[in-house]
This record gives structure tokens, C-alpha cells and sequence, in this order.
């Protein structure tokens, strides 16, 4: 795999994951009115908001980026219970870990080249 690709990977999809969180705050705008609406966006946004300041940590530092992405997938199972259809896990862990493996084999290659 390319050096750049291996770079872009994780970023790029990590920025993309944010943006398919931030879908599930839509839901927001059908259940409440007024104000609770603003509150109800605030609230869904919270996660995407983590993700994406995890991400802009990560940017330079590929195995922080590995720690918080297989975190987030572990957290999402582990709140979410292991008593639903897998594609729940799927949806949500599924990217976090692809993410997180992109991050852990970019510092790989990088710490191997330092060492060299």
C-alpha cells in the first residue's frame, strides 16, 4: 500500500464516519419543536463532535488515533449490550475498528522506517 494512501486512509474515512454520526441527529428534527429542537441537535451532535476532535488528534499521531478508534467501537458495544442483531455493531464498531486498524498499520510502517 502506498505511503500516501496508507496516510489518507484513516483520515479520510475517519472525517467520513464523523459525517455518517452526524446523520443520526436528523431524527431530532421530527420528534421536537421550538427549542427542545436546538437542545435534541446539541445533544445528537455530541458524539460526532468527540469523533471529530479523537480525529484532528490523531492527525499526527497515528496511534493515538488507533487507541481511540478501537475505544469508540469497544464503547459503543459495551453501551449499547450485546443483546441486538449484528448489524448494529456492524454499522457503528465496523468502521471504528477498519479505522483504527488504518491508524495502527500507518504508525507500524512509519515506526519501522525511524528504526531502520
Amino acid at each position: 500500500m502506498s505511503n500516501k494512501i496508507l496516510y489518507w486512509a484513516p483520515r479520510v474515512l475517519s472525517l467520513l464516519f464523523v459525517a455518517f454520526l452526524c446523520l443520526f441527529s436528523l431524527d431530532g428534527f421530527t420528534e421536537y419543536k421550538g427549542w427542545e429542537t436546538i437542545l435534541a441537535l446539541l445533544i445528537h451532535l455530541s458524539v460526532p463532535i468527540i469523533v471529530l476532535l479523537a480525529t484532528i488528534w490523531a492527525w499526527k499521531k497515528d496511534l493515538v488515533g488507533t487507541v481511540m478508534f478501537f475505544g469508540f467501537a469497544i464503547y459503543y458495544v459495551y453501551t449499547v449490550g450485546l443483546n441486538r442483531h449484528w448489524s448494529w455493531y456492524v454499522a457503528i464498531s465496523g468502521p471504528a475498528v477498519v479505522i483504527g486498524i488504518l491508524f495502527l498499520i500507518d504508525w507500524i510502517k512509519k515506526y519501522k522506517l525511524s528504526h531502520k
